[in-house]
């Protein structure tokens, strides 16, 4: 038996001696949950520099490892190579098990699977809580080889009849264990506690890589295990704070999922765009992008740079996990031209923070910088990232710069530009939906 045959062994019979519970798979909830910034609870300890520059760190990691899943061949290696957990940018509360067991996780809009570190734990990562102990919990089941939950994992394992999954979240992090049925627990700390039962997640014994002050992760890809298509009706929405203020930001489910165009910054009305299905990516928000207008200005660029391509890399997806936009090469050029056009100052390559589009700030007092909206074009809508979502200025550095950097594999617009922004992901229907809001207000 090789080793890793023997760490599979011992998992199973860890979890096979735990207790089993009826649980029910009725869905019909809605609640709503916080969201802190991965960097939120330790902000004071950095400072703006350092925050923007993590966040490009962590972005270029995610990107990085996107980039390996749709460039993989082979199908089992493309279904292996995962995000990378540790490369998440927001953190949500919920609860696990009878009694609940509180764990923090990290929310990715790029992967399906829920799961958080379970004793007994033969190699696992440091987390802030204690490990969720299954032999503890009046409702834990195991989930058997034959189900359709098992099937629907994207590298199923069985053994002795119990289903084992293993995920791989890029070349660093990963989780492996049981697939197992809980009851979950949701609910922000001044709301109404929602608790569902048989909730499919996987109960880690073997993980590794770097958990951002979380337990686990908290899946809400397009697959039908993710917490969003479990839930049902499966829908979400976040509205997402300023990036460098300490207010967190709101995460809603079912039937609290819901835009409202008259509690909006500026009376703007909902617009609708539908999802695009990338089989190399199945669990990612792609979008149909058509092109890019920074203020009255179409930017010339062909929209077949924002299309799929038939190996799956290429085209145009929405994600919570990455943090600045990545523009595919020829749109972030056209866009570059366009901004040294518009601003009235010398370009410089601010390599503190790695973005390579920067100017010196402040201005001259002879000199006036108004940025214009810049405007990207979906299908049947028409997405509008004011100055603040697409610029930013750190007076450490002296610098003002476009918050956005060039891909060579496609376009991914990240959360720096979807602040103040409700968004609505109605995966029942295939449609993303978006209004600006105030999202500092509860």
């Amino acid at each position: 038996m090789t080793m890793g045959n023997l760490v599979l062994l011992l998992v199973v019979l860890a979890a096979a001696l735990s207790p089993v519970a009826r649980c029910t798979t009725d869905r019909d909830v809605g609640f709503q949950l916080k969201l802190t910034h991965v960097d939120g609870r330790a902000a004071p300890a950095y400072t703006k520099l350092q925050l923007l520059t993590r966040a490009v760190v962590r972005s270029r990691a995610r990107v990085a490892a996107l980039s390996a899943v749709a460039a993989a061949v082979d199908p089992i290696t493309a279904a292996r190579i995962l995000v990378r957990a540790s490369q998440g940018e927001y953190l949500v509360d919920l609860a696990v098990g009878t009694p609940p067991v509180e764990y923090t996780a990290i929310v990715d809009t790029g992967s399906d699977l829920v799961w958080t570190q379970c004793a007994p734990c033969m190699l696992c990562s440091d987390q802030p809580t204690p490990f969720f102990q299954p032999n503890r919990s009046a409702t834990y089941r195991l989930v058997p080889c034959g189900s359709p939950r098992c099937a629907a994992l994207s590298y199923p394992a069985c053994f002795h009849g119990v289903c084992v999954y293993q995920y791989y979240y890029g070349d660093y992090a990963s989780s492996a264990g049981v697939l197992a049925q809980e009851a979950f627990t949701f609910g922000a700390a001044n709301s109404t506690k929602v608790r569902v039962p048989g909730v499919a997640f996987g109960c880690g014994n073997v993980n590794a890589g770097y958990l951002a002050n979380s337990s686990g992760m908290v899946g809400l890809g397009r697959g039908p295990l993710s917490l969003v298509r479990q839930l049902g009706p499966s829908r979400f929405s976040y509205c997402l704070t300023s990036f460098l203020t300490p207010a967190p930001s709101r995460l809603s489910f079912g039937a609290m999922a819901s835009l409202d165009s008259t509690n909006t910054s500026d009376g703007a009305p909902v617009q609708s765009t539908p999802f695009v299905l990338n089989p190399a990516l199945p669990s990612m928000y792609f979008l149909s992008l058509q092109g890019i207008s920074l203020g009255d200005t179409r930017l010339r660029v062909d929209p077949l740079a924002f299309a799929i391509n038939d190996d799956g890399t290429g085209g145009c997806m929405i994600d919570s996990g990455t943090s600045i936009t990545y523009l595919y090469q020829d749109a972030y050029e056209a866009l570059r031209r366009e901004v040294l056009s518009v601003v009235p100052l010398r370009s410089v390559n601010d390599t503190a923070i790695g973005l390579d589009t920067c100017f010196p700030w402040p201005p001259p007092p002879s000199v006036t910088v108004t940025m214009p909206d810049l405007v990207l074009h979906f299908n049947r809508a028409n997405m509008t990232v004011p100055p603040e979502n697409y610029m930013l200025i750190d007076s450490a550095t002296g610098f003002l710069c476009l918050a956005m950097v060039p891909s060579g594999d496609g376009t991914i617009i990240g959360n720096y530009q979807q602040q103040n922004l409700h968004v609505l992901y109605d995966t029942a229907n295939s449609l993303l939906s978006f209004v600006p809001a105030p999202c500092n207000i509860a």
